[in-house]
């Protein structure tokens, strides 16, 4: 589907890309991952041709997009690029921004274009804010509709960067889903991700980038458990935090389970894994026991800093508000004995944001 061949790309102070070769075939997902800086995101644009490449060639279904005589606008019918920044038009509706692809470049009648967009804003979940212009929507819901603008020009092949980055919490876990239910679909995609956890989880190759190259490529198994080069083996290894979002009592083990790996990586003793698991589990339990009603989502991040040797516990439930209305009943509970019997130290300062959820800080003892 795609090829790429010695691509380079170089600016007046870096050179991003010094040697990209790689082939993207059909119903591929792959994560590209790589310290900041590495060529990530050029790699993307250049690839969209919204960056020129210095030298090298692109090919895509044979036809070298590189060469001035391609009618680029053609060719980027079959590429769909979603970005971090979202980039919807703020004078336009919801609906409006996922029609004007289809008319200027399609060519599709308005009544077409209109049945598109709303179509696949049903399948994003934002058909009932068609007629909403994007200063109205959160961030998660921004990206849904970039994601469904992207969808109705009908590309093979959908390229992400950063897509999550700039979204709170359970905005990444709705835009995730999203892109998980894509990969059923058997969609290409090509994601720019700094979430392991997701690279890991939806990607079936992985691109670690570094020093301008595809340093090191493979499947999610072979590059997060096995990785054989050393600069893919310190990355993987210092990364110094994993992220997981669970909505449901039994996705606790897995969740567990990445907790567990995650501090084995880091050589943390077996005293507080055991710690951190088990304050995991309580927390979980307590919020569903005592707080959760009919929504049942928690954000975690946990934490390990090199410097200083502590492990550290951040949650975030949807539903922190619920359980301020029975505190007195938790704190007496068994569940929160055995929690509060994991932790060293507690930090009584929230972190709150604009949708009026709240983090809680815990070190593990």
């Amino acid at each position: 589907m795609i090829e790429i061949q010695h691509l380079k790309k170089q600016y007046e102070m870096a050179t991003p890309l010094i040697d990209v070769n790689t082939t993207i075939n059909e119903g591929d997902v792959i994560s590209v991952i790589g310290p900041s800086g590495t060529g990530k995101s050029t790699l993307l644009r250049c690839i969209n041709m919204l960056e020129v490449p210095t030298s090298g060639h692109i090919l895509i279904d044979g036809e070298d997009i590189t060469d001035p005589k391609c009618n680029i606008r053609r060719v980027r019918t079959k590429l769909g690029m979603v970005f971090q920044s979202f980039n919807l038009y703020e004078h336009l509706t919801v609906v409006e921004n996922c029609m004007l692809a289809q008319t200027v470049l399609l060519k599709r009648s308005k009544q077409e274009a209109y049945d598109k967009a709303i179509e696949l804003l049903a399948s994003v979940g934002m058909a009932d804010r068609a007629l909403q212009y994007p200063s109205q929507l959160s961030g998660g819901q921004k990206q849904r509709v970039a994601i469904a603008r992207t969808l109705s020009t009908d590309p093979e092949i959908i390229l992400f960067d950063e897509p999550t980055s700039a979204l709170d919490p359970l905005s990444v876990s709705e835009v995730e889903a999203v892109i998980a239910r894509l990969k059923q679909e058997g969609r290409t995609m090509m994601i720019v991700t700094h979430s392991l956890d997701f690279a890991e989880r939806i990607s079936n190759r992985v691109f670690y980038m570094d020093q301008g190259i595809i340093y090191e490529e493979g499947s999610p198994k072979q590059i997060f458990k096995n990785p054989e080069k050393d600069r893919t083996r310190d990355f993987i290894m210092t990364s110094s935090s994993i992220e997981l979002f669970i909505k449901e009592e039994n996705e606790i083990s897995n969740a567990i389970n990445k907790i567990y790996n995650f501090c084995k990586t880091k050589n943390v003793d077996d005293r507080r894994i055991m710690h951190a698991c088990g304050a995991y589990e309580e927390y979980y339990a307590i919020l569903s026991k005592y707080s959760f009603k009919d929504n049942k989502n928690l954000y975690t991040k946990v934490e390990y800093e090199n410097n200083t040797d502590k492990l550290m516990m951040r949650f975030t439930p949807d539903s922190y508000k619920d359980w301020n209305l029975v505190v007195d009943v938790i704190t007496n509970s068994l569940e929160y004995k055995l929690f509060t019997s994991y932790i060293k130290s507690f930090y009584e300062e929230t972190d709150s944001d604009k949708f009026g959820r709240y983090t809680q800080h815990y070190e593990i003892k």
